[in-house]
C-alpha cells in the first residue's frame, strides 16, 4: 500500500516524501519525463502525466494506492499568455483526474496544496489567521486565484464522492531544494550569506525591509506537517494551516545568518513602519496531528547554509 505524491520530486514534495518514509510509509511519485530520477528505498518513480487520465490509471494498475498528496499542477504557473484558456483547462483537469482515480482506487483521503495567499488576497494581513475566516472570491494573482478555486472544487467533490479532501494552506516555505521566491527575502539572504555575495532581490515583487514579516516555515517542517495530515487516523476539519504559527521578520533572519556567518553582508533598510505582520494559526494542525515545528529561525538558517555550502545550488 502506497501514498501517491504528485510533485514528489519537487521542493515541498521531496520533503513530504522523506517525512512519509520516516513514518514507514511507501510512496509512489509521478513525473512526466521518463528516467533520470532515483528517490530511494520504499519510493517508486513512475512516468505519468497527471493531465492524462489514462497514464494516471496505469499507475494504479502497478501499485495499490491508498492515499494521495496532490502538490502539483493545479494552477497555470508560470502563466502562458499565448494560451491562457488551455492552460487553465489543463490545470483544473489535473485536479479532476486526481479525484477520478482516487474514486476508482477507493482512496480514503486526498490532500490538496493551497496557500497563505488565500488570506492575503482577501485582505487578511494582520495577526493570527485562522481557517474559519471568511475569504473573498477575488485575487489579483493567479496562484491564490486557482487555490481558492481548488478549495471550492475539492469541497464539492468531497461531498459528491465521499472521499475525504484536505486542504493544506501552506505558509511561506523555504529551505533545501527551494527557489527564489517573489514574496519574501529569506532565501535570497541565506544564499548570499552562504556564497559570500550581496543579496539579489531582483525576483521580489517589492524591495524588502528589515521589519517585513511573514509566517515562514522551514521546508522540513512543512513536509512533516503534510505527512502527519495524510497519515492521521482521524481529522476533524477539511482545511488546515501548514505553517510555523509565528511571524518571522527579515531582521530575525539576518540575526540568525550573522550567528552562522558573522561577516555576512546582508543588511536591509528600515521601512516606514507600516509593514503588515500576520501568521497562520496552527491550533487545528497541532490538535489533530500533534505537529509542532522542530526548526526555529536559528536552526533553520544554519541548516540551510550548511546545505548550500555542501555544494547544493538551492
Amino acid at each position: 500500500m502506497s501514498i501517491l505524491v504528485t510533485g514528489g520530486l519537487g521542493f515541498i514534495g521531496s520533503h513530504t516524501v522523506a517525512a512519509l518514509r520516516e513514518q514507514g510509509q511507501e510512496c509512489v511519485l509521478v513525473q512526466r519525463r521518463a528516467g533520470g530520477a532515483h528517490a530511494g528505498d520504499g519510493v517508486a518513480v513512475e512516468q505519468a502525466d497527471i493531465r492524462d487520465l489514462a497514464s494516471l490509471r496505469a499507475v494504479g494498475e502497478r501499485h495499490r494506492i491508498t492515499g494521495i498528496v496532490h502538490l502539483a499542477g493545479s494552477m497555470p504557473w508560470p502563466p502562458n499568455a499565448d494560451a491562457p484558456v488551455e492552460d487553465a483547462r489543463r490545470a483544473l483537469g489535473s485536479l479532476f483526474n486526481i479525484m477520478q482515480v482516487a474514486q476508482e482506487w477507493g482512496v480514503r483521503r486526498v490532500g490538496l496544496a493551497s496557500t497563505i495567499g488565500v488570506y492575503v488576497s482577501s485582505g487578511l494581513t494582520e495577526g493570527a489567521l485562522t481557517e474559519d475566516m471568511l475569504l473573498s472570491l477575488g485575487a489579483a494573482h493567479p496562484i491564490p486565484t486557482f487555490k481558492k478555486v481548488g478549495e471550492l472544487l475539492g469541497g464539492y467533490l468531497a461531498d459528491a464522492t465521499g472521499i475525504e479532501v484536505v486542504n493544506y494552506r501552506i505558509s511561506g516555505t523555504w529551505g533545501p531544494r527551494g527557489h527564489r521566491d517573489p514574496f519574501f527575502a529569506a532565501p535570497a539572504l541565506v544564499h548570499a550569506a552562504a556564497r559570500g555575495t550581496a543579496p539579489d532581490f531582483s525576483d521580489l515583487i517589492a524591495p524588502p525591509h528589515a521589519e517585513d514579516a511573514l509566517d515562514l516555515c522551514y521546508v522540513k517542517d512543512t513536509g512533516r506537517a503534510i505527512a502527519l495530515l495524510q497519515l492521521a487516523d482521524k481529522l476533524n476539519h477539511a482545511t488546515y494551516n501548514v505553517a510555523s504559527g509565528r511571524a518571522t521578520s527579515n531582521a530575525e533572519i539576518i540575526a540568525a545568518i550573522r550567528a552562522a556567518v558573522p561577516d555576512a553582508g546582508v543588511d536591509l533598510p528600515t521601512g516606514d513602519g507600516t509593514a503588515p505582520r500576520a501568521w497562520l494559526d496552527i491550533t487545528r494542525l497541532h490538535g489533530d496531528t500533534g505537529f509542532t515545528p522542530e526548526y526555529d529561525t536559528t536552526r533553520a538558517t544554519a541548516d540551510y547554509i550548511t546545505w548550500l555550502r555542501a555544494g547544493n545550488e538551492r
